[in-house]
């Protein structure tokens, strides 16, 4: 059966000159900081117009891989890719299927089983050092809300870590972006001091995971992560009326 030529989209010159841009970008062949070579070297090298490799810069500055400069110093320079773009977009989608916030914490906690599942041996030893590590000093931010919060996401990350696979971290990366727009909305819509017993149970709960994890009895460190996480959800989203959008619109990213 012949394909319908109508739903056959031809990519503009702007968006594959965009493409290979971006290759170069995120295959470190143009590294992070450094400017692009000058609008007229690109237009040489890619044989195309102005307008079509500003179309092009258009493009990867909406995606945030590069910043331009106006002006006589101006120019183009690479930006580290940025999972906070990712975040935002992505909690649009959930937003726009009708995707309420407490999918985000129960699709977490999968993935944070799942990586303390997949974790074994010599990376298990280092990775316990550095959650042992991180737990010693979340014992000095319980008194502090804020401090305490994005702590937690990086000790939430750590664990993540124990699966030593790429893609599982930057989906945690992704959710936890928002999970962490969410602690700064819930705590600035709480009176001073509301999360200190929470901040108190999450302490204790990071000590037990430690220990069941320093024993190697991956099992029963699943089993207790996915309790304390449903713990979490409940407090976090139980009565909650804040969609994914408000909560990324509302929050500004550190």
């Amino acid at each position: 059966m012949p394909l319908d030529a109508s739903v056959v989209r031809v990519p503009k010159a702007g968006e594959l000159v965009a493409a290979e841009l971006r290759r170069k970008i995120v295959t470190g062949e143009l590294e992070v900081g450094e400017p692009l070579p000058s609008e007229a070297n690109l237009m040489t090298q890619f044989g195309v117009s102005r307008p079509t490799l500003r179309e092009a810069f258009r493009i990867l500055e909406s995606e945030q891989l590069i910043r331009v400069l106006r002006g006589a110093r101006g120019g183009a320079r690479v930006l580290k890719p940025d999972p906070t773009v990712a975040a935002r977009y992505t909690g649009v989608l959930l937003q726009s299927a009708g995707t309420p916030l407490v999918d985000v914490y129960r699709a977490r906690a999968t993935l944070e089983e799942a990586a303390i599942g997949m974790a074994a041996g010599r990376r298990l030893a280092a990775n316990v050092k550095e959650l042992d590590r991180l737990l010693d000093e979340g014992a000095g931010l319980i008194e502090d809300p804020s401090a305490y919060a994005e702590h937690d996401i990086v000790f939430h990350l750590a664990v993540v870590d124990l699966a030593a696979n790429t893609t599982l971290r930057v989906m945690a990366d992704m959710l936890l972006h928002i999970i962490a727009a969410h602690n700064r909305a819930f705590i600035a819509a709480h009176s001073e001091g509301y999360e200190l017993p929470a901040n108190r149970t999450a302490q204790r709960a990071h000590g037990k995971l430690v220990r069941l994890l320093e024993a190697e009895d991956l099992e029963a460190a699943q089993l207790h992560w996915r309790r304390h996480l449903e713990g979490v959800e409940k407090y976090m989203v139980a009565d909650s009326k804040e969609s994914i959008v408000d909560v990324l619109s509302a929050t500004t990213y550190g």
